[in-house]
């Protein structure tokens, strides 16, 4: 069944380039209501013609954006081949807001400003906005959007209305991997799970429905995306095109077999629907082409599948991105990332900012690493064959997308990519003998996925067209000529013809610059570049030009250093011939290739599978990789967060020496630690270093630590940054306020909460006041909490509260001989008790260049303000009789739970437990008969 054209119509695109000047001196030439029409985007498959998967270009070329020569009838596709029931993209010419949420006129009105965007190739210097006009669609982007990870994902986001609202469907596609991913979630009104999820994503533009954006109306969750994602694209859409049931054939029309499980999952998921509907109609407006049916993978995501990590904590833990310097990798994922493919790369990516929660799934990834750290000969030669492979998912998307329009860059991208397909299927064998005799039934089920009769099904088709020896190789002139030659001979007589034609100029060429060199006396040789075509290069170490010029004859002269290049008209005539020839040649090429992918298209859905497990088996890879390189251990899962010895992950790269390793035991029954110490002594570090290792062993990566236990996280909150916000006009205490408040609306029992030095941007009072009401509050949670302070008054609140332990940094006093002074010598080693260092923030102080008199000051009115604020709080016999029942009884349900112990050994355990209850009661006994004589 033949797919029916349903995407929009638009009048036709001018000629002109839209990222040229001239046409952005002229304006829009058709206003859709947004600052830029969307026509003026180039094709992906024009922008990717050029470049393989998986490189930065430097294998292709382009050829000029000329159209092919029209084809004779006999030469179209027949009905039903690859191009299913194409429309042209000028058929009508009806009203141009057909799409999007306002008039041409009142675009005109409000004299938008015009911006570069950002699927413009070429240009990374992109205008900012300053101020949009929120009844109209509109379109802003800046510099800074542009990312080391260049963003490609277009998101649509649609919210309920009434009783509805805070129920929210999500819809993304990357436009360098055919893959929709659907999600629908209730959210409060904090909106946390969406800005996390958008991230998450890191969207090159968001889409919502104008009826978000009304004049003096626009919804908390449109202003609230628009202030977190000021660098991103924003476009608004009449909200008739977010259609449930349109979606729902959308889904019907272009999910593949293998995946079509996903409509039982999203039948009554009408917010996703509606957003998957309006996603896909904006994407092939923009892309000048629609999907193949059948072609896509489309998954459903729900909320509960992973651990959320809110942006605040993913930049305070610097997961990605280095907090001093952007561009190194002194990150986790600098850490972790030792991939050979672009896709195991953003599987890495992904995956550290979504944590699994699932064990089974964990230990299953633990039990791979593990295989790969045993048996050194199955990691080397897996590393081995998963380096050659590129990017798979780039490549399934430009094959799956049919061009409404044939131009040479579209016919180059299909021959290119058929070249591509050819290569990675060659991988196949390969990579199944490598995996034959592994054990763990991750690689097992990896091993089976490869056993896919459709591999070599499409291998032997592409092999009866296209030459053995056509192979993806590095260097545009290289990749030029596996293209020209790709195609066996004998297939098409005027493609041999014109090959001949090709390589007979080419030979010319070089036989002219022969010449050339001949003639003038000088060491001229031939280069070829994707933007001159073919040049002469001449490098002057040992010759000696006359009047140190070149002959007349050379034109368009260059100088690098000692080196020159230039041309000559004859050699530019025979470019252009030779382009010519080109053209020729890849338009009969490309007719080929065309019906070769109409008969392997049935079968190409099994490339999908190939990507997921060469991802997969890339980032397993960079965890055993990451192992050999430290003292990793394997974490177990339990009830408790046990970490014996443990380090800093990141911290041990830039540093010469192994950092100081802790311990670290949480549980239920002791489940907030106060953490103490003087500044510097290693507090931030530590708190830190437990969220990374709990979310290195989410992911199923070894963890640095002597043995580790974890509980799952659903959720990981950090307060760290004490920074004010001047884009949001947030003081340090406002940002306090806001990171903490977030925290306290959204996490569960199941959360990992990590504060660093809470309230110090008020006065002492308020901020201990904060700190006690917060500490109380999280107190009845069962969530593990790891609080830092300097205010050693909340220290005392394990009096009231059995399940908080108070835990200090140590530090030693030295004598500077020197300078007759003591000075604060770390130990970064963590204690259990309250800090006995009183005043160190006056020691730090005395040790600096402050006057001594004020020190001396300062320490007379912090005496005095100490005796009036500290109370001397003593505990009564009542609550030292309930601590010692409520650490018994938690240590019985720990044991219960989680003991592996043998009889005998449990016995003892018990009975040592029994001793130490009954040693504390007397105590209480003792305290209460004194209490009694007083």
């Amino acid at each position: 069944m033949l797919r029916p054209d349903i995407s929009p119509t638009f009048p036709s695109v001018p000629a002109a380039s839209p990222c040229s000047p001239e046409a952005r001196s002229q304006g829009p030439r058709y206003n859709f209501g947004l600052q830029e029409s969307p026509l003026s985007r180039p094709s992906a498959q024009a922008a990717s013609a050029s470049s393989p998967p998986g490189t930065s270009g430097a294998a292709g070329d382009r050829s000029g954006s000329s159209s092919l020569p029209e084809r004779p009838p006999s030469a179209l596709p027949p009905q039903g081949s690859y191009f299913r029931n194409k429309r042209s993209f000028a058929e009508n010419t009806h009203a141009s807001n057909i799409m999007l949420g306002t008039s041409s006129s009142s675009a005109r009105d409000s004299n938008p400003q015009i911006l570069k965007s950002p699927l413009c190739a070429g240009n990374p210097q992109r205008s900012g906005y300053k101020s949009w006009t929120p009844q109209m669609g509109y379109s802003a982007t800046s510099s800074s959007a542009v990312s080391a990870h260049s963003p490609s994902v277009i998101v649509a986001v649609v919210e309920g209305r009434g009783l509805a609202r805070g129920e929210i469907g999500m819809a993304s596609i990357d436009l360098k991997s055919p893959q929709i991913l659907l999600s629908q979630f209730a959210d409060n009104t904090t909106y946390a799970k969406v800005i996390t999820k958008l991230k998450i994503l890191s969207p090159l533009e968001i889409i919502m429905s104008n009826t978000a954006c009304v004049v003096g109306n626009s919804t908390k969750l449109f202003t609230l995306i628009t202030e977190n994602f000021k660098n991103v694209n924003f476009t608004t859409i009449q909200r008739k095109y977010f259609n449930e049931t349109k979606g729902l054939e959308y889904i019907e029309q272009l999910c593949i077999a293998e995946f079509n499980t996903v409509l039982m999952e999203v039948q009554s998921k009408y917010y996703c629907l509606a957003a998957v509907s309006a996603l896909l109609k904006y994407v092939e407006f923009i892309q000048n082409s629609v999907y193949a049916p059948k072609s896509l993978k489309i998954c459903f995501q729900g909320s509960e599948q992973t651990a959320m990590i809110d942006s605040s904590s993913a930049q305070n833990l610097e997961l990605l991105i280095n907090n001093q310097d952007s561009r190194n990798n002194h990150t986790l994922f600098g850490v972790l990332n030792y991939t050979k493919t672009p896709g195991g790369s953003r599987r890495l990516r992904s995956n550290i900012l979504e944590p699994l929660v699932d064990v089974e799934t964990i230990n299953m990834r633990l039990d791979c690493v593990q295989e790969l750290l045993q048996d050194e000969e199955l990691f080397f030669g897996l590393q081995s064959v998963i380096a050659r492979f590129l990017d798979t998912e780039q490549l399934l998307s430009v094959l799956v997308q049919i061009p409404k329009q044939d131009t040479v860059n579209a016919a180059e991208s299909k021959i290119t990519n058929l070249i591509y397909l050819k290569h990675t299927l060659e991988l196949v064998d390969p990579l199944k003998i490598t995996l034959k005799n592994c054990n763990t039934p991750l690689l097992r089920a990896y091993y089976g996925s490869l056993e896919d009769k459709r591999f070599g099904i499409i291998l032997d088709k592409i092999k009866t067209v296209i030459n053995d020896d056509a192979r993806y190789m590095k260097g545009c002139l290289n990749m030029r000529t596996q293209k020209c030659y790709a195609v066996k001979s004998n297939i098409n007589e005027f493609l041999d013809i014109a090959r001949r034609t090709y390589t007979e100029i080419v030979d010319d060429i070089a036989g002219m610059i022969t010449q050339l060199a001949e003639k003038y006396s000088l060491p001229l040789r031939t280069s070829f570049s994707s933007a001159r075509g073919f040049f002469i290069q001449m490098t002057t170490d040992c010759t000696v030009l006359p009047n140190d010029q070149l002959p007349s004859e050379f034109i368009k002269i260059s100088k690098v250093k000692n080196s020159y290049s230039f041309t000559s008209a004859d050699l530019i005539k025979m470019n252009e011939r030779c382009q010519e020839s080109l053209r020729e040649i890849y338009h009969m090429t490309y007719m080929i290739v065309c019906k070769l992918l109409s008969e392997i298209y049935e079968h190409i859905h099994c490339l999908y599978k190939l990507s997921d497990t060469v991802s997969m088996l890339d980032m397993l890879l960079s965890f055993a990789h990451a192992c050999t390189l430290s003292d990793y251990v394997r974490p177990e899962f339990t009830d408790t967060l046990a970490i014996k010895q443990g380090w800093h992950p990141i911290l041990e790269r830039i540093s010469v020496e192994k950092p100081v390793a802790n311990n670290t035991y949480i549980t239920e029954g002791s489940n907030f630690f106060i953490i103490t110490g003087p500044n510097m002594s290693g507090k931030s570090t530590y708190l830190k270093q437990i969220a990374l290792c709990q979310i290195m062993a989410q992911i199923g990566s070894y963890v640095p630590a002597e043995y580790s236990s974890f509980r799952i996280a659903e959720q990981i909150f950090t307060r760290i940054s004490t920074d004010d916000d001047i884009e949001t006009n947030s003081s340090t205490f406002m940002k306090e306020m806001k990171e903490i408040a977030y925290i306290l609306h959204n996490a569960n029992d199941k959360s990992l909460i990590l504060i660093d030095e809470l309230g110090r941007g008020t006065n002492t009072e308020e901020g201990i006041g904060i700190c006690y009401a917060v500490c109380e509050h999280l107190l009845n949670l069962k969530a593990f909490t790891l609080f830092a302070t300097h205010f050693l008054e909340l220290c005392q609140i394990d009096i009231l509260y059995p399940n908080v332990e108070n835990m200090h940094f140590e530090v030693q006093h030295v004598k500077n001989t020197s300078r007759n002074k003591e000075a604060i010598l770390y130990t970064y080693k963590l204690s259990k008790g309250l800090t006995e260092e009183k005043n160190y923030g006056l020691k730090a102080a005395e040790v600096s260049s402050l006057p001594p008199s004020i020190v001396l000051d300062a320490k007379d009115i912090t005496t005095r303000i100490t005796r009036q604020i500290l109370q001397n709080q003593r505990s009564t016999p009542e609550m030292e009789r309930q601590r010692a029942v409520y650490h018994l009884a938690t240590r019985l349900v720990q044991t219960a739970r989680n003991s592996q112990l043998d009889p005998d050994s449990l016995r003892t355990y018990l009975s040592n437990l029994k001793k130490k209850y009954e040693a504390d009661f007397p105590r209480a006994e003792q305290d209460s008969g004194k209490t009694e004589e007083l």
